[in-house]
């Protein structure tokens, strides 16, 4: 009797590790950040959550610095589902033209604000079209510091911007703004903006602080110029292919570390506003007080006629918002 116990005992061993066996797979995330950004520190605290919650059944490999690719390239892999992960965020109006409201230059003047609309009514609609056009799924936001608008003079109003050759990411809303007030923006991958900064071949850029100190600008930029332009928020995301072949067990395990990494990042981001600022005096940047006013009043005309008139709408009405709130 004993063998046919041992056989009986290791069918039943097989039988029970089958389902488990299957169910294990390695999720790749790729993002631009480096490790030091409150953005990677997230997807590494998200990675141990989605182990902790699956019992190990799913692994999360995090890949910073663009090692898995560019925003752009890992946005179509995952359309293909050859890439399950990564971070992005205003690059989506490229598929979603809501996703455009994510980055609405002066259109949130407090994180609060911002909070207000990404978790709520508007934030919903935006999901759901990234989902629907996309084929990405959001799981979780993460805040943004104001972007800033770094260079080697001093920019204090928007006459200061005629000529300026700036890096701007590949979005259309950006591009078109800049322009409008002035600048030669340039489209262009975040890992090309050091080497063009430091060759000349662009005189600024514009980023939140924890970019430009992660990203090392203070060696080759002198002036953090306080634009304030842009707060918004970025997406953690997972290929809708990857997401459909999930269980709902696992989904809801996935859901659940990017809630706690969302609050993880944001206790990071509070903390690093007044850090990143001092980092980047240490190391030599002058901060410059711009005249905002100046600078809100011409943007909010440039972006009513440069997006789309199928956002247009609830631009007018956060701006409306806005005014009214001061």
């Amino acid at each position: 009797m004993k063998p046919m116990k041992s056989i009986a005992l290791a069918t039943a061993l097989a039988v029970l590790a089958g389902p488990l066996a299957a169910q294990e797979r390695t999720l790749q995330l790729g993002h631009l950040a480096n490790e030091d950004n409150s953005w990677h520190q997230a997807s590494v605290k998200f990675a141990e959550e989605v182990e902790r919650l699956t019992d190990g059944r799913i692994a999360v490999e995090v890949f910073p610095n663009e090692s898995l690719g560019k925003e752009i390239d890992l946005i179509n892999g995952m359309q293909l589902g050859t890439v399950d992960m990564t971070i992005t965020g205003e690059s989506l109006q490229n598929w979603a033209p809501m996703a455009a409201l994510l980055a609405v230059p002066y259109a949130y003047d407090s994180l609060e604000r911002m909070d207000e609309v990404a978790s709520g009514e508007i934030g919903d609609r935006i999901e759901q079209q990234i989902v629907e056009n996309a084929q990405i799924r959001p799981l979780a936001y993460f805040a943004r510091g104001p972007r800033e608008l770094t260079a080697n003079r001093e920019i204090r109003s928007p006459d200061d911007l005629n000529g300026l050759k700036m890096r701007v990411p590949n979005v259309p809303l950006f591009v078109n703004v800049w322009s409008a007030l002035g600048a030669q923006p340039t489209p262009m991958a975040f890992s090309e903006v050091f080497t063009s900064l430091q060759n000349g071949t662009i005189d600024a850029q514009e980023n939140p602080l924890a970019l430009i100190r992660s990203a090392s600008f203070a060696e080759v930029q002198d002036f953090v110029n306080l634009t304030d332009h842009v707060r918004s928020w970025i997406y953690l995301t997972i290929s809708e292919q990857t997401w459909t072949q999930l269980s709902d067990e696992d989904r809801a395990a996935i859901q659940e570390a990017a809630q706690i990494a969302q609050d993880y990042e944001r206790e990071l981001f509070l903390e690093s506003l007044d850090t990143d600022r001092q980092a980047l005096e240490d190391a030599g940047m002058t901060f410059v007080e711009v005249d905002n006013a100046a600078f809100a009043d011409r943007a909010r005309d440039a972006v009513l006629s440069n997006v789309g008139e199928d956002i247009r709408p609830v631009v007018e009405e956060l701006f409306a918002e806005q005014s009214a709130g001061n």
